[in-house]
């Protein structure tokens, strides 16, 4: 496989959208594990701008992932062990120590709960049962590890299934058309619009089936898109269409929005119709941006091999740094804008800090999600 630098792009830039966006959890009225003092209610409107796809295009670009590390294993038993070893380290590592400060702020800050976190995470932590409503321990923000690891297993039991190319040539003959925007459009209506109507995710991976139904497609649309002229093709023929109908559907979910803000509850009757606009929204912003990525970010950069190898590492630790960071931001009284710029740049430089460390001592590299190699290579950041 020729290497497409716009989709190491957007796989660099849905990271970094992602990071922004827990930023934000910490001011909108959603539930996060921790709050400013600052949280209003029109924040959730901009969230709403990239809350149908932000997760959807994760998975889009995980898949394509995956076919470029197929393509360079030796075999699907070595693409297999190689993503275990790369997903399930860093995940363990993760919940045992990334991931801890995260309950007990949300603890110490929602339940009152008086100990240290030293006694947290000795005495509380891995109790494997529930503490104030919280289950301990907990994978947090790395479930898209887990989900994508298990989507990874599913593909390699397939892969192991299924022989030959023809399930290659009918992605090329359904997606090398309008069926690339309409027919994913159609799957999420019926998903979002009918099956479930906007049913939460719980993300935790047994019983999450609004979730697979969704992500899962998406991984494998990714897979099959890694080697499909066709699809790329249709994708650049159609993305602006489906930039309109992301825009449409966007404008819908806002006028449902402030038309039953904050705590009111919405009819059951504008359930479907919100189900269409956020399914309009999801797969027509993925679309126009896989477009945008061929047509105008194909090309390559001095730091695009560095911040590719560096969004896992910073996927991993930006979230305790948010939490970490608001949490001792809290006494201080800082105005909220203040306080989302110390998150902003905080964030930003714990990231850099955690990948530099990580990636500049070999033992610590399979931690943090990066190949053990004794002599790293020289890093722009």
């Amino acid at each position: 496989m020729t290497r497409h630098y716009g989709m190491d792009w957007l796989r660099i830039g849905a990271f970094a959208l992602l990071i922004v966006y827990h930023i934000g959890m910490v001011f909108v009225p959603w539930n996060f594990h921790v709050k400013s003092l600052h949280v209003e209610d029109w924040v959730r409107l901009p969230m709403l701008a990239s809350n149908a796809w932000r997760l959807t295009l994760l998975f889009v670009v995980s898949g394509y992932a995956s076919r470029a590390l197929l393509a360079r294993s030796s075999g699907t038993g070595r693409f297999f062990a190689n993503r275990c070893y790369r997903l399930l380290v860093p995940l363990l590592f993760g919940i045992a120590v990334i991931i801890p400060p995260q309950p007990w702020v949300e603890l110490v800050t929602k339940h009152a709960y008086a100990g240290s976190y030293w006694t947290f995470w000795a005495h509380d932590y891995f109790r494997f049962r529930k503490l104030a409503g919280i289950m301990l321990p907990t994978w947090n923000h790395l479930w898209f590890v887990v989900y994508l690891w298990a989507y990874t297993t599913a593909l390699t039991l397939g892969l192991v299934v299924v022989r030959g190319n023809w399930l290659q040539r009918a992605f090329d003959r359904v997606f090398g058309s309008w069926a690339v925007l309409v027919l994913p459009v159609a799957w999420l209506i019926f998903v979002h619009g009918w099956w479930f109507q906007m049913a939460a995710e719980t993300q935790e991976l047994y019983g999450d089936w609004v979730a697979h139904v969704t992500y899962f497609p998406a991984f494998l649309f990714g897979f099959g898109l890694a080697r499909s002229e066709p699809a790329m093709a249709a994708i650049t023929r159609w993305w602006k269409v489906g930039a309109v109908s992301a825009l449409l559907g966007y404008i819908a979910i806002i006028a449902v929005e402030l038309e039953w803000p904050g705590d009111i509850v919405a009819p059951r009757w504008i359930y479907p119709a919100y189900g269409v606009a956020h399914a309009l929204e999801q797969w027509g912003a993925i679309v126009a941006l896989i477009g945008i990525a061929e047509r105008h970010w194909n090309r390559d950069h001095r730091w695009r091999r560095t911040l590719t190898e560096a969004v896992f590492p910073f996927y991993l630790i930006h979230q305790t740094i948010i939490v970490l960071v608001m949490y001792a931001l809290l006494p201080v009284g800082l105005p909220g804008w203040a306080e989302f710029a110390c998150l902003l740049v905080a964030t930003v430089i714990g990231c850099v800090l955690f990948y530099r460390v990580g990636r500049a001592i070999a033992p610590l590299r399979p931690l943090i999600g990066l190949r053990l190699h004794l002599r790293p290579t020289p890093s722009v950041l």
